[in-house]
């Protein structure tokens, strides 16, 4: 049985969602840093960093950074189609989920957190970092959703991996506001893959309404 570390609203909800679709049995343990009643420091034991999502296999290794764990799934399970059949398309999904993973969820931490990039920095630079990591962030969707065409989905037939992430870390930083005028064909895309029915239920779990 797998056991999945995560939280609510939060980046674990991409895996909980492939572990259903892969239809394997799991347990879903409650940590996160910032909630100190959940069980973190069992997190931190699997990964110094605290980050969720963290899954511990069956044989008590542990894979930590979502790309990561969404390939092992797929390539482990492929009667999940989370990850595409065809040779080619596979790789492309290999690099749509590293592309998202190095870049829009990298930015996406510096919005978050600028001053782990700027020692003694005050409010006001602060808010400049912030300013210039939201504008690469809405570069980097912009180039995803030129590079990817769904068909219908990004993963084929049926939302696959590369699908779940993209639904998932678009909802953070304003990609979705600016999306919406940038890119809309790709936001619409990305409000069918949270709505799906194989996707929806976990998605109500961590977004209801």
């Amino acid at each position: 049985m797998y056991t999945l570390y995560g939280f609510k609203g939060c980046g674990s909800a991409v895996v909980e969602i492939a572990l259903e679709l892969t239809a394997q049995p799991y347990r879903l343990v409650e940590a996160a840093s910032w909630e100190p009643g959940s069980a973190v420091d069992q997190l931190q034991q699997c990964n110094p960093l605290k980050q969720i999502p963290t899954l511990q296999l069956a044989d008590g290794s542990v894979l930590t950074e979502s790309a990561a764990i969404l390939l092992h799934l797929g390539l482990s399970h492929p009667a999940s189609r989370l990850l595409p059949d065809d040779e080619a398309q596979r790789a492309q999904a290999i690099r749509g989920l590293v592309f998202i993973a190095a870049n829009c969820y990298a930015a996406i931490g510096v919005i978050d957190y600028p001053e782990r990039w700027c020692v003694n920095a005050d409010e006001a630079v602060k808010e400049q970092i912030r300013q210039g990591a939201r504008e690469r962030l809405y570069n980097y969707w912009e180039i995803f959703a030129d590079t990817y065409v769904a068909s219908p989905f990004l993963g084929g037939a049926e939302p696959g991996a590369l699908d779940l992430l993209a639904a998932v870390v678009s909802k953070w930083s304003g990609a979705r506001t600016h999306l919406a005028t940038a890119r809309p064909a790709f936001l619409v895309l990305i409000e069918s893959i949270e709505t799906h029915p194989r996707v929806a239920p976990v998605w109500q779990r961590h977004w209801p309404g």
